[in-house]
């Protein structure tokens, strides 16, 4: 046995408990909502960042953080797991939905933001060992210093194939899109690759809230009033709140007499408004009123031209919701819980149709940028029926020299035009008229006479419009 006096042993270091971050923790629980429950992040994150304020610590720049983590993770969700899996032994399936969350906030952070290397990965560290544990956070920890050794640009020329050998493929990562809506969005758009890469890239922006000043109910002299306020870019209702904010707190929209909609949705509204009917201009109607953005426009232009608009929508709370945003209109209105493809009312009854069909949410992206990992193209499938029942019902209903307004808010060829020549086909008395002079100052149109609006050339979400008479 050795003499030798023992080294005295180094204390160990006391355990230090995991510093709790409000901000990086919202934007954990909503994520986890988006991927546990397939919830919307537009809907999760209101009132999650109304239960924060009540901290008095919790103030507007952290609001604004917390708000960037989530839709910023969520948007470039796809390219950040492309580099997690690179930096990982094994595959992203195999990775803890959890982990997985708190490792794509990290990435964003360090490859989305201008937060500091170190300051991002030790307040991901910090979040995982609160939410994860300690184990699972030294794991997040070395996943993270191996992402930290490059920034996006030096990833993307890792991770992305050339653009020669695959032009759909890289485009899908470099831009963080599923390669079939890739593919889906550039047969829609046509032409080279400068105009997809601007469009995918303006679905990767987060867009202006944009207001609707209702007809008869309120101005856009009085929402310009509010800050950092500005005219929209086409429709005459629409005023753009250029650093975000809480629409709730406007006045008028907390009174119902002014609501956020997007400029392509007033656009819509207002084009179907303006085209010439034959005859009576009496009777309205929005065939998928819910949740009522479009009906509301739509029943105060009514009305000021003495005209009625019924609003129908199949699912009852949505028709709540409708009966919600038309409260306080200045004329006459009637809202019903109705199957749009089995109607209540007589065909023939109605001088203008409003169909904003269901469907698989492409041209919005940048406000659920959540749908672009959730749709698939089977659901092109689904949606197909439904598309092409309401639009039939939607001319059924029409009188002859009425006009009906189809629209979607997706560019997707399947569900816009391939809809429109079908049901052409079996209404012979039908024409197609041109919708481009029906808004006024806005450009690139293409060749008519329907009308596609896009992202990077509007401004608005690629809303879809196609309007038909009825002839005979």
């Amino acid at each position: 046995m050795s003499d030798q006096p023992r080294r005295p042993r180094k204390p160990a270091k006391p355990y230090r408990r995991p510093k709790k971050d409000p901000v990086r923790i919202l934007a954990f629980e909503a994520l986890r909502a988006v991927d546990e429950r397939d919830a919307y992040a537009n809907l999760v994150l209101p009132p999650l960042l109304r239960r924060a304020r009540e901290n008095e610590d919790f103030d507007a720049r952290d609001a604004a953080l917390a708000t960037e983590l989530v839709y910023g993770t969520l948007r470039r969700q796809g390219t950040y797991d492309a580099v997690i899996a690179a930096c990982v032994d094994r595959p992203l399936r195999e990775v803890d939905p959890p982990v997985l969350d708190v490792l794509s906030l990290g990435a964003h952070q360090l490859l989305g933001t201008r937060i500091p290397t170190h300051a991002a990965v030790s307040a991901s560290v910090e979040l995982a060992r609160v939410v994860l544990g300690d184990g699972r956070a030294k794991f997040v920890n070395a996943v993270l210093r191996k992402i930290a050794q490059h920034d996006l640009d030096g990833w993307l020329e890792r991770i992305a194939p050339p653009y020669d050998d695959d032009p759909e493929d890289h485009l899908a990562v470099v831009h963080s899109h599923p390669r079939w809506v890739v593919s889906a969005l550039w047969d829609s758009l046509g032409g080279g690759r400068a105009g997809i890469e601007e469009l995918l890239r303006a679905d990767n922006e987060r867009p202006e809230v944009t207001l609707v000043a209702r007809p008869g109910r309120a101005t856009t002299g009085e929402l310009l009033d509010e800050e950092a306020a500005v005219p929209g870019r086409w429709s005459p209702h629409a005023v753009r709140l250029t650093e975000g904010g809480e629409p709730g707190a406007v006045p008028a929209v907390a009174q119902g007499r002014a609501g956020v909609q997007d400029e392509g949705s007033q656009l819509v509204a207002l084009a179907l408004a303006a085209a010439p009917v034959e005859g009576r201009d009496r009777m309205w109607l929005d065939g998928c009123a819910g949740p009522g953005g479009k009906a509301a426009l739509l029943a105060a232009l009514a009305a000021q031209r003495g005209a009625v608009l019924l609003a129908s929508e199949k699912q009852p709370h949505r028709a709540g919701l409708v009966a919600k945003a038309l409260a306080g209109n200045p004329g006459p209105y009637q809202v019903v819980a109705a199957d749009g493809t089995r109607p209540p009312w007589r065909p023939g009854s109605f001088d203008r149709v409003l169909v904003d069909v269901p469907c698989t949410g492409l041209g919005a992206l940048r406000r659920r940028p959540e749908a672009r990992w959730r749709r698939r193209p089977e659901d092109l499938d689904g949606f197909a029926p439904l598309q092409r029942g309401l639009l039939r019902t939607a001319l059924e209903s029409v009188r002859v020299g009425g006009v009906v307004g189809y629209a979607t808010c997706s560019p997707h060829l399947a569900e816009t035009r391939a809809v429109v020549a079908d049901l052409l086909k079996q209404f012979p008395d039908a024409e197609l008229i041109d919708a481009r002079p029906l808004l006024p100052g806005v450009p690139d149109l293409g060749e008519g006479p329907d009308v596609q609006l896009w992202p990077h050339l509007h401004g608005t979400d690629a809303m879809y419009l196609a309007l038909i008479r009825r002839t005979g």
